[in-house]
């Protein structure tokens, strides 16, 4: 909360902080597919995102996403894929930057219940047909180059 406070302080003021997120894209190592959810609010198409956690890796954080937000079980790659800046609305017509750091999350395997299953569908895509269906441009150059 304070750190969001800071960031929005920071836009009134005409600075514009960069804050970093992580993100997971889970991969069926089998078939080659990601796995992608929808939003809670639109219900557009996307991929687990959040905050970096205390006491876990970048990749412990972007995997801990994956089980929360789709149930994900599986390995998460040590270093990250790629990475993309979106615009976080803050409310007010406030926005800020935020940096992502997209990790490669191999799926073992998805549970039935996980924290947000009521919140969220999750279903497999080809690289194409998730590409297409993600908003963030910046996103979509990273899966399209992450298996070429």
């Amino acid at each position: 909360m304070i750190s969001a406070f800071r960031d929005v302080l920071g836009r009134i003021l005409g600075r514009r902080p960069v804050v970093m997120q992580v993100a997971a894209l889970c991969v069926d190592p089998a078939s080659g597919k990601f796995l992608l959810i929808t939003g809670r609010g639109a219900g557009r198409w996307l991929i687990p995102k959040g905050w970096p956690m205390p006491g876990r890796s970048l990749g412990g954080a972007a995997l801990q996403e994956a089980w929360e937000e789709a149930g994900v079980r599986g390995t998460a790659a040590d270093n990250p894929v790629g990475c993309y800046r979106y615009e976080k609305n803050a409310g007010r017509r406030l926005c800020f930057p935020i940096d992502v750091q997209v990790y490669i999350i191999t799926v073992d395997s998805l549970a039935k219940n996980f924290p947000e299953r009521g919140q969220r569908r999750r279903r497999w895509f080809t690289p194409p047909e998730a590409a297409r269906l993600i908003g963030e441009e910046g996103l979509r150059r990273v899966m399209l180059s992450a298996f070429q």
